[in-house]
């Protein structure tokens, strides 16, 4: 049976069970983290929302999915407990990062939260497969856990996948 496993800001969705899907909805300046494991038919995304943890250890601690140094972390040690060991076997991609309301790009919180993302994921020797991220538009994930297929959508796009 099929099930969606819904991932807010700052959370994350995992799961290696047949049929299952992890979306995310309205990714702007957020990103969106997608690890897959060929081998196990194992997914796991987060939605994170800042760069830096620094800002706000106490939600870091609640919510370590919320920011990028501690979210990845947290996803890939997450990964671990499902039997996932070789993180050279991953599938990695990336969407989001968008600069919605912020034209002048004065605080370009997607661009630096796509970096951060990037950086964290060097710590693993990893970089994405496929990203599709910046612009000025709000994307919503979907991800099958049966084939790591991932579907990214905007209102005034359609649907495309990466």
């Amino acid at each position: 049976m099929s099930n969606t496993i819904i991932v807010g800001i700052g959370g994350i969705g995992l799961s290696n069970k047949e049929g299952d899907i992890i979306k995310t909805l309205a990714l702007g300046s957020c990103v969106g983290v997608m690890l897959y494991s060929p081998k196990l038919k194992l997914a796991g995304l987060i939605h994170i929302a800042l760069p830096e943890s620094r800002i706000n250890p106490e939600l870091a601690k609640e919510r370590p999915c919320y920011f990028a140094d501690t979210g990845i972390p947290f996803l890939f040690n997450s990964l671990t407990k499902f039997g996932c060991l070789l993180y050279s076997d991953l599938v990695v991609k990336i969407a989001g990062g968008a600069n919605i309301m912020d034209p002048q790009q004065r605080f370009d919180i997607g661009t630096r939260n796509v970096l951060a993302v990037k950086k964290n994921l060097w710590r693993y020797k990893l970089g994405p497969l496929a990203e599709d991220t910046a612009d000025t538009i709000s994307r919503t994930v979907k991800f099958e856990v049966d084939t790591g297929r991932i579907t990214l959508s905007s209102p005034s796009i359609g649907e495309w996948e990466i």
